[in-house]
């Protein structure tokens, strides 16, 4: 009920008129969904994927041009500078309207005021929903669209914006702290000329989240010390990012599943690691998931003996991978002035997997310094393939995360 009022009453949702055209309508189904890690916050989830008669609204709908950031680019710059920063949209896609010919297509059912002892009346949404094929790309286009139209007025908020969101996630890391507070003020002041709102700010730097207004902060920041109390952890696309020690750190929470080929594929998946800090490990659980598949074992039955302790033994080193801490920033904070980067690449592969990992290389006058950029790893396909074969493919691989991995010197 509060949803449904909060949204009509700021205008992202109406009642239809009775004198409004109803020649061409669709209406959507809605139910009410929590997220695992918010059970106190409900969502409304309008399905554009329903089908009626055979046929659904996002059939129907374009996706247009995909301008979502590549992931792994965010990320990895991200990882460039010493200062960390992080922001969210508010509510993105609500921030963008449909045309009003458009509307009549998005609406839905509800009970004026929330009564439910009355007839559920007309309603439908203004602006574009999460589930709808077209949403994202209009969306992204609004947010680049806005960066160009202000790019002289905001010199460091409009390369932001147009590079270093993901959806509606913004992560970057800049040289200073002078800068990072500047670019977080040209942000906000950007956002609000497009009317949105940019809020949850998170940084590694207590400076630059004094600049922000506590209501503006993420949270984890907003009841805290930032002088004496340990900040927070928090989740920067899906990773988590210790923002004290300004670590990537890894706590998998597994839920409880049957020893299956169902179940060992559930676990397997649920570990997230976009940039293959653990890709060995992964690897270990997916060549246990290949040899049930190799034995055309259906997905209830259980893990043969054979297999039972090494699937065992791993899924007990889930548990040890919170030892793990990856740096964020590339370089170390008193590492002296750079002379060169480079950027190195090792492949190779055998008949049970092949893999690519890839370093970056600081020189300076009396010290040099290596770190891991990503790494992918993959199982050899079921299907003999030479040796010689999975080493090109492996070389692929490494030339493709060149594309995106390269730093520019600093």
């Amino acid at each position: 009920m509060q949803f449904m009022n909060c949204i009509i009453k700021d205008g992202d949702a109406e009642m239809v008129s009775e004198e409004a055209n109803s020649g061409c309508v669709y209406y959507l189904p809605h139910h009410g969904v929590y997220h695992p890690k918010k059970p106190d916050k409900l969502r409304v989830v309008f399905d554009c994927s329903a089908k009626f008669q055979g046929s659904s609204l996002n059939a129907h709908l374009l996706s247009g041009p995909d301008l979502t950031n590549s992931l792994l680019g965010v990320l990895f710059r991200f990882r460039r500078y010493p200062i960390g920063i992080m922001c969210d949209v508010e509510k993105m896609f609500h921030r963008f309207h449909v045309h009003p010919e458009d509307r009549d297509y998005l609406r839905f059912l509800w009970w004026k005021d929330g009564d439910v002892s009355k007839e559920p009346l007309d309603y439908r949404m203004n602006v574009h929903l999460f589930g709808a094929t077209s949403s994202p790309g209009c969306a992204n286009f609004g947010l680049k669209y806005l960066a160009r139209l202000y790019e002289q007025e905001y010199p460091l908020a409009a390369p932001f914006l147009c590079q270093d969101f993901y959806v509606d996630d913004g992560v970057t890391s800049v040289e200073s702290v002078e800068t990072a507070i500047q670019l977080v003020a040209e942000a906000r002041e950007l956002y609000e000329r497009g009317k949105l709102h940019l809020h949850k700010f998170v940084s590694n730097n207590p400076d630059v989240v004094e600049s922000v207004p506590v209501s503006e902060r993420a949270a984890g920041l907003q009841k805290v010390d930032l002088n004496k109390n340990d900040l927070p952890m928090e989740r920067t696309l899906g990773i988590q990012w210790c923002i004290g020690s300004d670590d990537f750190t890894f706590q998998v929470h597994v839920k409880e599943q049957s020893d299956t080929r169902r179940g060992v594929l559930a676990i397997v998946a649920s570990i997230y690691d976009p940039m293959g800090f653990i890709s060995p490990f992964v690897l270990k659980g997916k060549a246990i998931l290949q040899d049930m598949c190799k034995r055309s074992m259906l997905w209830d039955d259980p893990v043969p003996e054979g297999l039972m302790p090494r699937w065992q033994k791993w899924k007990a080193d889930i548990d040890n991978l919170k030892a793990i801490h990856v740096r964020r920033c590339y370089k170390p904070a008193d590492f002296d002035s750079v002379i060169r980067i480079e950027l190195h690449h090792f492949s190779d592969a055998s008949t049970s997997g092949y893999g690519v990992c890839s370093y970056l290389r600081f020189v300076s006058e009396d010290r040099v310094h290596c770190c891991l950029v990503a790494s992918k790893a993959r199982v050899s396909p079921t299907k003999i393939v030479t040796i010689p074969r999975l080493e090109l493919t492996a070389a692929v691989i490494a030339v493709k995360l060149s594309s995106v991995t390269w730093v520019r010197p600093s």
